[in-house]
């Protein structure tokens, strides 16, 4: 079941934290990321979050987060999180397709590392296009990719 959740509730703040730490762990090892920004995130940059917070709920525990930044015309996925034993499960393409479903934009948005295969691929597979390659300043190279409702 996906549910927006309350952010600006500590408890909720800190389950959201887990699921970052857990996923990102993930992320940043494939993308050999020594400095990996989302891992320094804390419970309280959380709280004090101005993005929406979509979560999986698997009886009633949060297992995957989208976060979500958005305006009049524009969807952008801020981050898209599993915890790894629920990789595989089609969770994230869930939390994507509950997105386009919730938001009716002209223009969907999502970044992530260039070397995350699985990503781009799903992001691919939803009719993300690649618009877009930048080196970091923490050394990952990232991509954008883009969805256009034309």
């Amino acid at each position: 079941m996906i549910e927006k959740i309350d952010h600006k509730n500590a408890a909720v703040a800190e389950k959201i934290h887990a699921v970052f730490q857990v996923s990102y762990t993930v992320e940043a090892k494939l993308l050999k990321a020594v400095d990996f920004p989302p891992l320094k995130r804390s419970s309280i940059d959380f709280l004090l979050s101005d993005t929406e917070f979509y979560g999986f709920l698997n009886k009633k525990e949060v297992v995957g987060v989208i976060e979500i930044r958005r305006d009049s015309s524009r969807t952008h996925i801020q981050s898209l999180v599993v915890d790894p034993k629920y990789f595989r499960q089609g969770i994230a393409g869930k939390l994507i397709t509950f997105v386009f479903s919730a938001f009716n934009s002209m223009t969907y948005t999502v970044g992530t590392g260039v070397e995350n295969i699985p990503a781009i691929a799903l992001y691919k597979k939803f009719g993300f296009m690649e618009i877009v390659q930048w080196n970091t300043d923490h050394g990952v190279r990232k991509v954008k990719l883009l969805k256009t409702n034309y």
